[in-house]
């Protein structure tokens, strides 16, 4: 799964989540710069390290042999959780993983070198994987 090699700090504090700002689209990472088609976020979501890799997996496979594949995110924020079955107090749980924030209009994935109906199949079903709604986009 990907993670960062190091971090300036172990523990991030959560951040609010209000509706403003989820829906304020982003700026930056908004065009296919790689690839010839991308996948496009529609929503707001939080991407864990797991499902970017199972949508990377789909990608790879349903893309065949000569398609090459770009992630254009990369989970960097830690999130904790606490134990199973322990009470409230005694501090903050242990790391459990990495997220990324996505907004609207930030393109995750590219992919170039397959044909167009099936680079389009491709990313379809990658985006079935993820908790956003998500657009196939071309270059443009």
């Amino acid at each position: 799964m990907l993670a960062p090699k190091k971090a300036k700090f172990r523990k991030w504090q959560t951040g609010r989540r209000h509706e403003r700002k989820l829906h304020v689209p982003e700026t930056r990472g908004v065009t296919v710069a790689f690839g010839a088609y991308g996948l496009r976020a529609m929503t707001p979501a939080r991407l864990t390290s797991n499902q970017i890799e199972s949508a990377r997996r789909v990608l790879v496979r349903a893309g065949g042999k000569t398609a090459k594949v770009w992630v254009r995110v990369f989970p960097d924020r830690p999130f904790t959780q606490k134990a199973a079955e322990v009470g409230m107090g005694s501090g903050k749980g242990d790391v459990a993983g990495y997220v990324v924030e996505v907004h609207p209009g930030r393109v995750i994935f590219e992919i170039d070198g397959a044909p167009e109906e099936m680079a389009r199949e491709a990313l379809r079903k990658a985006g079935t994987k993820l908790p956003l709604k998500a657009r196939v986009v071309a270059r443009q």
